[in-house]
């Protein structure tokens, strides 16, 4: 009775009369008097509660959420990583978080330090020459990085570079940053194995290819060990590679993309440096270039002068400006706060970390769970549904069922080269404990699909909400309890 009661939504917890704050005057005098045809004709409908059934309902409805903070969270592709309260301490420091965004730079010399210092921590890693942090989100940085290689075409009087060459098993929004940039999108196959087929992009090489965009490892969480090859090809064609940065993390202490051939590269600081995820931001793209491509770079750029200070400075031949003068500054120095926190030696153990965490969790499931490509993978692996098929149990029902154990699912149907794709990437963070729950829990939906498939199939059966429309949903979304 108590979980249906704080299950309600906030109207119909109202009872007229009943308040749950005072809102003092403000002393201010009465403001003009508004125009007639600007005033309600009837009482706002507001909510009347007391404060008590507010702050129960609000943190009853938050028990209903599921995040990092409360369990597993192995989502492929995403990289649904620990978000350390370090940085949460660090980013509400009052010297940043009082920062009006306009002060002029030589009363904010602290936050340009903290901006320049992660820039050069970012180049450091991923092997670039200088990083701008202003973009203010993964695919942001997509669409920077690819506006920089026009950019740089054009100062070269090389306007008929109009493609943009992309795996297969790309994330979607490298083709939508392409299209958005006003690029053509073109596919180049892979191979049974996930990794690009490099005698298939041969032939798609040319003096109209502005840029291959690349994710390695890829999106089957594997590592593309051709792709000096790649790039060597490339470069000989005039074209540039494009390093999207939403893998990096197995990468760590590994290898780094401009080691590897890679000109332009972006990252997802959620993904890799441990920022908040999900809700839809807020999200942090920043974008690397390599030597000679640093003044295409959005303006502002923020430098070193001689004395030791810091400025904001503009190059005419940048791409402009694409965002609100630094991005999302707040987000940033969550991810400078973790980077100093593990400092290089502890950076240099994420990525092994992760990629052993993944190898452990693939190679306890694949008896039950098909396994497409059977190699050694970096952070992420991809199944293909379970091995035993002929119950009819599906991806769909084996993530659904995972909730009922208290787990969040991987990702599914993604990448696209298999049918019954099931995602999963376990961070670095997380616990020989914690993965070897996960792995019993795997195993049971299993059995479970074998000896009670329809238990599988009408999952979950514990959560607030069980199986919604999840088509009618997206079609006609009710955002609203009642009109105002």
């Amino acid at each position: 009775m108590n979980r249906e009661y704080y299950g309600k939504l906030i109207f119909e917890l109202s009872h007229p009369g009943r308040r749950g704050a005072a809102i003092p005057s403000n002393g201010c005098p009465q403001s003009p008097q508004l125009p007639e045809s600007l005033l309600r004709t009837s009482p706002l409908r507001l909510p009347e509660v007391d404060e008590p059934s507010l702050v129960r309902h609000y943190t009853n409805m938050s028990n209903n959420n599921f995040g990092v903070d409360t369990g597993f969270y192995p989502l492929g592709s995403c990289t649904m990583k620990y978000n350390p309260k370090i940085n949460e301490e660090m980013a509400s420091l009052p010297g940043f978080a009082s920062l009006h965004p306009a002060t002029p730079a030589q009363a904010a010399q602290g936050a340009l330090e903290a901006y320049w210092t992660l820039q050069n921590a970012l180049a450091e890693i991923g092997g670039m020459s200088e990083f701008t942090l202003n973009p203010f989100a993964g695919a942001h940085g997509e669409l920077t990085g690819l506006m920089v290689i026009q950019a740089y075409h054009r100062s070269r009087g090389d306007h008929k570079r109009d493609t943009v060459i992309v795996p297969d098993s790309a994330h979607g929004t490298n083709p939508a940053s392409a299209a958005v940039a006003g690029l053509k999108v073109v596919e180049v196959k892979s191979l049974p194995d996930g990794t690009v087929d490099v005698e298939a992009l041969r032939p798609l090489l040319g003096d109209h290819v502005a840029a291959v965009m690349m994710t390695n490892p890829n999106t089957a969480g594997l590592f593309e060990s051709r792709v000096a090859e790649i790039a060597e090809m490339v470069h000989e064609c005039g074209g540039l590679m494009y390093y999207d940065g939403a893998n990096l993390n197995p990468m760590l202490g590994v290898a780094r993309p401009g080691d590897m051939g890679f000109d332009v590269m972006h990252v997802n600081l959620h993904k890799t440096f441990s920022t908040p995820h999900g809700g839809g931001g807020p999200g942090s793209g920043p974008v690397g270039v390599r030597k000679g491509l640093e003044q295409f770079l959005p303006n502002p750029r923020v430098e070193r002068l001689a004395d030791g200070t810091f400025a904001l400075t503009v190059s005419s031949d940048s791409l402009g400006s694409v965002s609100a003068t630094l991005g999302n500054f707040a987000v940033q120095l969550r991810a400078l706060a973790y980077i100093l926190t593990l400092g290089s030696e502890g950076l240099m153990e994420a990525g092994p970390l992760a990629t052993l965490n993944a190898n452990y969790v693939k190679e306890s499931l694949r008896d039950l769970y098909m396994l497409p490509i059977d190699r050694v993978c970096k952070h992420e692996f991809v199944f293909d549904g379970l091995a035993d098929k002929s119950t009819g149990v599906t991806t769909l029902n084996v993530a659904k069922r995972l909730l009922d154990y208290g787990f969040h699912a991987p990702t599914i149907y993604f990448p696209l080269l298999f049918h019954e794709s099931l995602m999963i990437e376990p961070t670095e963070t997380e616990t020989r404990e914690t993965l070897d729950g996960f792995i019993d829990v795997m195993r049971s939906i299993a059995r479970e699909a074998a000896e009670n498939p329809e238990m599988v199939k009408t999952a979950p059966h514990h959560t607030p909400v069980s199986r919604p429309d999840d088509t009618a949903a997206a079609l006609n979304p009710v955002v609203k309890y009642f009109d105002l």
